[in-house]
Parts: C-alpha cells; sequence; structure tokens
C-alpha cells in the first residue's frame, strides 16, 4: 500500500483588507497571494499572513488553511456558468482564501486528525471549511457558499503541531488520524444542520 502525500504547490499569504458586500464594507484576508521560498509556520498560522476574524477563521485549531488545486476547474467553470467571469480566466493561486494550495487527497479522503508531516513542521487536520458571505461576495456569486457545501471541496483547516518552515515544492507524508467522519462527511453534516 502506497502511502499518501501531499505535495504543495503555492504558499499564500495576505493581509487584511475592505471588501464591500452589497452596502456593507467588512474586513476580510480572504485575499491571499503566493510567496517564494520558506515561510515560518508558527501556532497561530504563517508569517506574514493576517486573519480577519479568528473567531471564525484562525486561532490555534485553524491556523493554516490548505485548497486542493484540482478543485480550480470547478470553480472557473462555476463562475463561466453564471457569467462572473469576465475573460475566462484562470483563477491565481490563493483565490480560494488558502494558505496551501496543494496536490494531495479531496476531502472525502480526509480526515480530522490525519498528520502532515513536512521536512520543517507538522500540520494536523482539524476541520473542514466552512464558507461564508465573504466568499460569496469574492466568487461572485450569492450561493457560492452552499456550492462549496453541496459539491464538498470545501478544502480544510490545520492546526499546527511542530511550528517550523514550509515551502512551494516540499512534500508531506500524510499519517492517518483517528478514522470517523472525513472532512466532505463533516461539512455535509454542518450544512444539514443549518438548513433545518
Amino acid at each position: 500500500m502506497t502511502t499518501p502525500t501531499v505535495v504543495v504547490r503555492h504558499v499564500n499569504i495576505g493581509l487584511a483588507r475592505r471588501l464591500k458586500v452589497g452596502e456593507r464594507s467588512v474586513l476580510t484576508a480572504i485575499g491571499k497571494a503566493p510567496v517564494t521560498g520558506p515561510v515560518a509556520v508558527g501556532p497561530l498560522g504563517l508569517a506574514g499572513d493576517e486573519q480577519a476574524d479568528p473567531s471564525v477563521h484562525g486561532g490555534l485549531g485553524k491556523a493554516v488553511y490548505a485548497y486542493p488545486a484540482a478543485h480550480y476547474a470547478f470553480w472557473q467553470a462555476q463562475r463561466r456558468e453564471r457569467g462572473v467571469s469576465l475573460f475566462d480566466e484562470t483563477l491565481p493561486p490563493g483565490f480560494m482564501g488558502e494558505n496551501l494550495t496543494i496536490d494531495g487527497p479531496l476531502e472525502a479522503d480526509v480526515f480530522v486528525g490525519d498528520e502532515w508531516h513536512f521536512p520543517h513542521c507538522v500540520l494536523r487536520v482539524s476541520a473542514p471549511r466552512e464558507p461564508c458571505f465573504k466568499f460569496n461576495a469574492v466568487m461572485g456569486f450569492a450561493q457560492a457558499g452552499r456550492t462549496m457545501a453541496l459539491a464538498g471541496c470545501c478544502g480544510y483547516y490545520l492546526a499546527v503541531d511542530q511550528p517550523g518552515t514550509i515551502a512551494a515544492g516540499e512534500t508531506a507524508t500524510l499519517v492517518p488520524g483517528q478514522r470517523g467522519l472525513s472532512i466532505a462527511q463533516a461539512l455535509a453534516g454542518k450544512w444539514a444542520k443549518h438548513a433545518r
């Protein structure tokens, strides 16, 4: 049996800034962009990265957000179908708000407690992303969060078990945690509660 691996395509960071959502102006750090070279990883996330609302995105349990690059084609198609992609552009790394754009297992094969052993740090899967209204605004259509949840392409939050550094191109060995609900199942369960 082959040990699953995770490969980091891009390490993305961003600063909190104002986003206009309807008539409101809200603070968000969803806008991330790739950086080169090693980035320090501490208990609260990546050096140089901000989190606008740590009660929802951030803190010890949600220090780093990883998103599979395989889902980008899905979102480009969603935006094209809704007429919000003006030039049918390729979405840039970090567009989903992720710190790590990865090649690796998708949400149905990732479980809370799974550990990613990188060369210089260890990250642990802690929760699925629960999309919010800010995600809808960035994607350009009102049902983007619901679409993310129903499609199960939410990505996942990571806690930092061993601080260190991380860089694009690095590979992690996945050490399975206790098998319960997958990230996709956990997200579906949370959204089912919202629908009631």
